[in-house]
């Protein structure tokens, strides 16, 4: 099949010859005629497939020239580099229409994307906060979206945004069409579809969890931390074999331990991204290494489906993540469009449960490699790696029965506890508490007179 066979219009078909692109990826043929029709649809797909096309093409395709300023369009994305990523891909293919793209994310002046929602924009792409922080001020108008696509929506809800993206259904038109696209199939994913789409249709092109054919992958059996840097050192000393390296790890903290410990030897080779990052500092170091400038990148998971670049000779996982479904994330950014790709991942005996469920969802053994000879094996632990020491008989440490309160709190509480007296409460109070008698009192005189 050729994109021919989708009659598509002559500016998106020289957008398409300028990019260098024949044929349609299997997610962008399934998928096209499905939003073409306008049906909302639910598309399962690997990273680096081709995703974004699949669903800018027959959109472009059908949507007409319009000078009205409110957005028609909207894609929602769960991080700032995929805002720019999207955007990027949605000026190369309309290149050659007339169609006004804007993307919006958190961490920059709200102020100037304002002023750019007011000159007037066709396709808006956004991450949720920032969207329904702008649509909150009312300068920018939901009223006019005809179709709503969420790309990476089991990104999107495992960061926290599911009360958002419920937020923005509530403002959005109830007459539009739905577009999902995920890498993985999840309960929080089922929920949100039976909630909000009618009817979807499914358009699934690998099972999730199946591996990449083109990516081979190698596992390394080390006892902590430091003994895992010194196999990355060794690994990275060869410079030829590992030429354009992501090194995935779980958190920033440890991001920012291991970077530290590269740069003594890989200064000038090394760059780090993660969310605490400010932005301008994530997308350069994310151009050098694109540009070659820089050899390694070290990466934190919420990272992994923002990322796309071409010819990563090889994903190292240098900690074993807890959800299967995120190794499945790390090891797509090698082995795209098609060319060879290498995934190696080291874990201790602690991630061995996590590596039996990574193993179970391939349905594959990730063959394993002996330490090389020249890796120095070392004891010294990371704070998170020493054993927890229990102490026992400390005699500075209070015991249960002395920490227990003593006579005077439950006295206390005692006197202190209310009574419900309902409706007589207040004459309890009035016959406690009498007012003074006073001569200016007329009613107690005239009872008095009575007597």
């Amino acid at each position: 099949m050729s994109f021919q066979d989708l009659n598509l219009n002559t500016p998106l078909y020289n957008a398409l010859d300028d990019l260098g692109f024949k044929t349609p990826t299997p997610i962008q043929a399934e998928a096209f005629n499905v939003v073409s029709s306008g049906k909302d649809m639910v598309g399962i797909a690997q990273t680096g497939t081709g995703k974004t096309f699949a669903y800018m093409l027959p959109i472009l395709k059908n949507l007409k020239f319009s000078t009205q300023e409110n957005p028609r369009i909207l894609v929602l994305v769960p991080t700032r580099e995929l805002v720019v990523q999207v955007v990027d891909e949605i000026e190369k293919l309309s290149k050659y229409i007339n169609t006004r793209v804007l993307g919006v994310y958190g961490g920059t002046n709200i102020n100037t994307q304002k002023q750019a929602i007011a000159a007037g924009i066709d396709i808006l792409v956004a991450t949720p906060g920032r969207l329904y922080d702008l649509a909150l001020s009312r300068v920018l108008q939901l009223k006019s979206i005809q179709k709503l696509v969420i790309d990476e929506v089991d990104v999107m809800l495992d960061l926290g945004f599911k009360h958002q993206l419920i937020n923005i259904f509530d403002i959005l038109p109830e007459k539009r069409q739905n577009i999902m696209f995920s890498a993985t199939m999840t309960e929080d994913v089922d929920l949100l579809i039976n909630d909000f789409f009618k009817s979807p249709e499914r358009v699934s092109i690998a099972i999730s969890g199946t591996p990449l054919d083109n990516i081979s992958q190698t596992r390394y059996k080390v006892p902590n931390f430091y003994t895992k840097i010194n196999l990355l050192t060794h690994l990275l000393n060869d410079t030829e074999t590992f030429n354009k390296v992501l090194i995935f790890v779980a958190f920033k903290k440890m991001a920012d331990r291991l970077f530290d410990q590269l740069d003594e030897i890989f200064h000038d080779e090394l760059c780090v991204i993660h969310s605490n990052k400010t932005q301008n500092y994530r997308l350069r170091s994310i151009e050098q290494f694109r540009n070659g400038d820089n050899r390694i990148l070290v990466a934190t998971d919420v990272m992994a489906r923002g990322l796309d670049i071409d010819n990563v000779s090889h994903v190292i996982n240098f900690d074993t993540p807890i959800y299967p479904e995120n190794y499945m994330h790390r090891i797509g950014r090698t082995g795209r469009a098609e060319r060879k790709g290498e995934a190696l991942i080291f874990n201790t005996e602690k991630e061995a449960d996590a590596i039996e469920n990574i193993e179970s969802l391939m349905n594959m053994e990730i063959p394993l490699m002996e330490l090389p000879e020249e890796v120095t094996v070392s004891t010294e632990l990371i704070p998170e790696e020493r054993p927890v020491i229990k102490e026992h008989n400390n005699p500075n440490k209070r015991n249960k029965d002395e920490d227990a309160p003593g006579p005077a709190f439950h006295e206390k509480s005692e006197k202190n506890s209310k009574e419900n007296l309902g409706g007589s409460y207040k004459f309890k109070i009035a016959a406690k508490y009498k007012k003074p008698k006073t001569r200016g009192d007329k009613n107690y005189n005239k009872r008095n007179k009575k007597k």
